[in-house]
Parts: structure tokens; C-alpha cells; sequence
């Protein structure tokens, strides 16, 4: 993973930080705030800061930020940093959002998550929902020397490029593959029909295309799997049902078990290697792939936004719905005009 590519040395990002605990094993931005997007998200002056904080004990770190930022919180503050850690790890996908919130002279929204759910999520893709982000251009704002966390954002990004040549043809385009893997995480999301930008995947991609070169460039150059003809900016890959299954035993093991459940017949019962040798000889392969990753996607983004309700208060829950709403509306009258 290219890190030094992503490393913010924006003073702006990290006098934000400086108003929260420092226990940070991992502190990222990303978004419109942080990249330029085409269409409703492209105000970036004006634009909420997403901030997301990865921390190794999140009792410990919410009790310093409750004292710091008790105004950040929901009533959900009363019960104090073991309940909202216990939310934070047991419900959605794993992680605690503040929105709304005025740092700085800037709108920021913030998500706390604990070190070991990160991981996890990386490098199984049990929600697909910070590791899906962390598949895009993001800030570097902190991170500590963890050399397992270091190791799973590394391979987080090598599984997503194999997701995407699973959905590609033969033969494509940097844009193509970028676009894939940028929307991974948005397979199945109810959002993306309500609230999200449908066009926002494309939006992502185009004025970051430079960005994304830079954090697969790297991955793509090494990977045996594909030919990678970076100054044309051309990409070919093996779609043979060998080339396939060698591909299919690499996915995290989440998306693996959904691709198995999807295709086992009831009373089957076939092991998940099985499956995916049937799965690598089928025409229709990426599209089983797409519905795996659906089917990650679709519940945990749905219990993270219901989740999101009660961790950020129903005055605050419409107000950012509202903003969302909007954002959608500009997109469409933007499309129409």
C-alpha cells in the first residue's frame, strides 16, 4: 500500500485532531471534503469533513472524549463510554458516528472504531463498510507503527482489485477497474437509492484518477494475474475458469461464504472450494460476485443507518438525512437541466 501517497500533511486535519484523544491507532478523512467530486459533492469549501478514528481500547478513549466533547453525543452519553463502546462494537457495522458537529469552523462528522473490528472487517470483509472506504483515496492523518493493521490495509486493497477483475471482461480500462472497486461498498446499498447520488461511484473516480494510480499502482504492477500497461493506461487479465478459481480462493473469506450460500442447492452441503470451482467455470461469475458482495453490503449498511439514529439523536439523524436528500435532489436536476 502506498502510504506515503496518502499521507496528509494538511495543518487543517490535524488541528481537528488535536481536539480529540490522542490514542489513535489510525485517524483518516475522506469524502468531498477531503477529494474533489464531480456533481452535487463537488463544494468542497463548504463541504462536511469525514473523519474516521481507530482506537485500541474504546471505553478508554470514548471516556476521554465524553469529558472533551460531551456536546458531541447523543443522549446515549448519560449511559456513559462502556455503553456507547458496546454500541459502537456490537450493533451495525461496528462503528460510532458523530455528525454534525462544528470543529474548527468546519462541519465534521466523525466514526470511532476499535483496532481488532477493523482489522477484521479489512481482511474478511465482514461489513465491507470502513474497509470499503479505506478502498478509495483517503487521508493519512495519524497511525501508529501496527504492523497488523499495517498488513490488513495492504491486503484489503489487493482483495478488492481481485473482486474487480472477478466483475471485468478480458480487456479494460484504468477507469473501468477504478470504478469497479470503487463501488464495491455501495453493492446492495439501500442508499444508493435513497439519500446517495447514483451517479456518485463515477464521481468518485474521475477527478481522482491520479489518486487511485497511486494506491494500486504499486499492486497492480506486481500482481501475476493481470498485464498492466500503465502509459496506456490498459489493463488485461486471465478470465479462463483456471485463472478464475485461482482468483476466487483469494476473496476474503466473508464474501467467499455468501458466493457459497448464493450457489449451494439446499441439502447439498458442499464446502466452499467446491462451490467456487463451480462458481470459476461459470459465464456468469462476476455477477455471483456482485450478489455476494450484496449481501455483505445490504444489512450491514441498513443496521449502520438505523444504528445511526440512536448514536446521533433524532434532531440531528433528520437534519443529516435532509442533507443527504438534498445532495440526491441537486444530482437529478443537475442530470435533467
Amino acid at each position: 500500500m502506498a502510504l506515503q501517497a496518502l499521507q496528509s500533511s494538511g495543518v487543517a486535519f490535524r488541528k481537528i485532531l488535536s481536539h480529540f484523544p490522542e490514542e489513535l491507532s489510525l485517524a483518516f478523512a475522506y469524502g468531498s471534503g477531503v477529494y474533489r467530486q464531480a456533481g452535487p459533492s463537488s463544494d468542497q469549501k463548504n463541504a462536511m469533513l469525514d473523519f474516521v478514528f481507530t482506537v485500541d481500547d474504546p471505553v478508554a478513549w470514548h471516556s476521554k472524549n465524553l469529558k472533551k466533547n460531551w456536546n458531541h453525543y447523543s443522549f446515549l452519553k448519560v449511559l456513559g463510554p462502556r455503553i456507547i463502546a458496546a454500541v459502537q462494537n456490537n450493533y451495525g457495522a461496528g462503528v460510532y458516528y458523530n455528525p454534525l458537529i462544528t470543529c474548527d469552523g468546519r462541519l465534521i462528522k466523525y466514526g470511532v472504531i476499535s483496532t481488532s473490528v477493523l482489522i477484521e472487517d479489512l481482511l474478511n470483509w465482514n461489513n465491507l463498510y470502513i474497509a470499503g472506504r479505506l478502498q478509495k483515496p483517503v487521508k493519512i492523518v495519524a497511525m501508529t507503527e501496527d504492523v497488523a493493521l499495517r498488513s490488513a490495509l495492504d491486503q484489503n486493497l489487493k482483495s478488492a482489485v481481485t473482486a474487480a477483475f472477478l466483475m471485468l471482461p478480458e480487456s479494460f480500462s484504468e477507469e473501468d477497474l477504478f470504478t469497479e472497486i470503487a463501488g464495491l461498498s455501495y453493492s446492495g446499498d439501500f442508499r444508493m437509492v435513497v439519500g446517495e447520488d447514483k451517479a456518485k461511484v463515477l464521481n468518485i473516480v474521475k477527478p481522482n484518477m491520479a489518486h487511485f494510480r497511486e494506491l494500486y499502482g504499486s499492486i497492480l504492477q506486481e500482481s501475476p494475474q493481470v498485464v498492466y500497461k500503465a502509459q496506456q493506461g490498459s489493463l488485461e487479465i486471465d478470465k479462463s475458469p483456471e485463472g478464475q478459481f485461482t482468483q476466487l480462493m483469494t476473496l476474503p473469506k466473508t464474501l467467499q461464504q455468501q458466493i457459497n450460500h448464493i450457489m449451494d442447492p439446499p441439502g447439498k452441503n458442499r464446502d466452499v472450494e467446491e462451490t467456487l470451482l463451480q462458481v470459476a467455470h461459470d459465464p456468469d461469475c462476476g455477477d455471483v460476485v456482485r450478489l455476494g458482495l450484496a449481501a455483505i453490503v445490504r444489512p450491514s449498511s441498513m443496521r449502520q443507518s438505523t444504528k445511526g439514529i440512536f448514536t446521533a439523536g433524532l434532531k440531528k439523524s433528520v437534519v443529516y438525512s435532509s442533507l443527504k436528500l438534498h445532495k440526491m435532489w441537486k444530482g437529478w436536476l443537475r442530470k435533467t437541466s
